[in-house]
């Protein structure tokens, strides 16, 4: 059981660094096959809707067959083919379909981790071990920072795919051999996604999912570069620097917020507090926008730092699900958490887009940032209305 959840962290590490790559490799992409910072926002939020519908399906699998085929057959497919497909592409369209097929390929490892950890653990300590999983995981953030940079401008942003690939695959082969299916007792009832949309308390925390995890997973993944780049002119190196102090804010994020309930009396409140937060610093960079590279990053560290709160939310909402629902409850939390992360992708692309023609690039991200804001509140305007367990 060690080595099997040894794999599928490593696995997650990878599902980390591949949500948030194109940030650094946006500039070589863009010399190389022309893409966009349209493209690269369409790329990067078919990730999150891949990764989102899938969980259905996932959930099915994870209570039906188990969590080791299932993460094994998708991770091997979708993890591995689609870095073959990005390491080949010629134009846009391939880089758009290789990163759907990653996001199929990660959709079910940190669920098959979750599973195993509320079929063998005690309630109390899940959110401890789902924070730690995430902040052991967001190493994968780092990696996708300063190093990919390095590496890329060594060896060049193909061969560092197919080196991602072959890696890919010895983590998959890992993830067949040592994972082992929890037991399943004999006697246990049966369910559905409706039976689980019928608990009322997990809904306002399903909006909390929404948005807790979109406007983090946005800056980090995509919008920190292009920000620093047109407002101040940053270098490949100074990108990734910047996404790596963010990534490094995040993993103390998940850390903290991991046991957030046995440091503070109430872990929905902290959840509040942390995204109220986010959403007022999102609001200061469209105010008051930071006047240098080094400020504006660590604006951004503090929105990591912050907004790393998806591992307490899925504590809360995890606390409201029947035994027998453990798989497809989990991966209905994170459908949520990503759909809301591909949603504001999706539409944050053609939302700077058009802002851009009307007030110019620079002004444009202000605005970007102030509907981040906006999102955030209206989700907490919900969520305030969530049970505490």
């Amino acid at each position: 059981m060690r080595a099997g959840l040894a794999f599928l962290i490593i696995a997650y590490c990878l599902s980390q660094f591949f949500r948030a790559f194109l940030a650094v490799l946006s500039p070589a992409l863009a010399e190389d096959i022309g893409t966009t910072t349209a493209d690269l926002a369409r790329a990067s939020g078919l990730w999150f809707a891949a990764f989102a519908l899938m969980q259905l399906p996932v959930g099915w699998a994870l209570d039906t067959i188990g969590p080791r085929r299932t993460s094994f057959a998708l991770f091997t497919l979708g993890a591995v083919g689609g870095c073959v497909v990005f390491a080949i592409a010629s134009a846009p369209w391939m880089i758009t379909l290789a990163m759907a097929m990653i996001g199929i390929g990660c959709a079910p490892i940190l669920m098959s981790s979750y599973f195993i950890f509320a079929r063998t653990f005690s309630l109390a300590v899940f959110g401890t071990l789902a924070g730690v999983t995430v902040g052991i995981s967001s190493l994968g953030n780092l990696l996708s920072a300063a190093p990919l940079a390095a590496l890329v401008e060594a060896i060049g942003w193909r061969e560092t795919l197919w080196a991602t690939a072959a890696f890919t695959a010895i983590i998959a082969m890992g993830i067949g051999l040592c994972v082992r299916d929890p037991a399943k007792p004999q006697d246990e009832a049966h369910g559905s996604f409706t039976e689980l949309l019928r608990i009322r308390a997990l809904w306002p925390i399903l909006i909390g999912m929404f948005i807790c995890y979109a406007p983090m997973a946005g800056i980090r993944g995509l919008w920190i570069s292009p920000y620093i780049t047109d407002r101040f002119g940053a270098s490949l190196e100074q990108i990734g620097t910047a996404t790596l102090v963010m990534g490094l804010a995040m993993v103390v994020g998940n850390f903290v917020y991991g046991p957030i309930d046995r440091l503070v009396p109430s872990r929905k409140w902290a959840i509040f507090a942390g995204n109220l937060t986010v959403a007022g610093l999102c609001l200061f960079l469209f105010l008051a926008p930071p006047a240098s590279v080094g400020a504006s990053v660590m604006v951004f560290a503090a929105i990591g730092l912050f907004g790393a709160s998806y591992p307490a939310v899925m504590a809360h909402g995890r606390s409201f699900l029947p035994p027998h629902l453990t798989g497809r409850g989990v991966a209905l939390l994170n459908l949520f958490g990503m759909g809301g992360a591909g949603v504001m992708q999706f539409a944050s692309g053609p939302t700077h887009g058009v802002l851009s023609g009307l007030m110019g690039p620079q002004a444009a991200y202000g605005v970007l940032f102030a509907l981040f804001a906006a999102a955030i509140l209206a989700g907490l305007a919900f969520y305030a209305f969530s049970k505490e367990a």
